[in-house]
């Protein structure tokens, strides 16, 4: 079950998708799930996916922790001193936001519905 605040999710920026994806399949047997020409999911140990869409890519590996009331933990990420650096959006499989905190880390929280 998932729970709020925990790990659940890490996004990876996928540069050339071709290559990311077989460089992973022949060092470690990974495969992938893609959706669209820039985005592969995977599941290892911890879901996550590469995403090589170069306007939409994180430039370094992007956490993703879930939530069951999003707009409640982004009230929480505020109020906490994280500077919310990608409203709420809409994506395939749910909504999300962008934040960064104290450290200057982005992360970033997910929510099914």
């Amino acid at each position: 079950m998932r729970e709020d605040g925990k790990l659940d999710y890490l996004e990876m920026p996928g540069g050339d998708l071709g290559v990311t994806k077989t460089f992973y399949a022949e060092a470690f047997g990974w495969t992938f799930q893609d959706y669209g020409p820039t985005y592969a999911a995977f599941d290892q140990g911890l879901d996550g996916g590469f995403d090589a869409d170069a306007t939409e890519a994180a430039k370094a590996p992007l956490p993703v922790l879930y939530a069951h009331d999003l707009e409640a933990v982004a009230d929480k990420v505020t109020a906490a001193s994280g500077v919310i650096t990608r409203a709420i959006y809409a994506f395939p499989g749910g909504r999300r936001f962008h934040f960064r905190d104290p450290a200057g880390n982005e992360l970033a929280v997910w929510s099914e519905s």
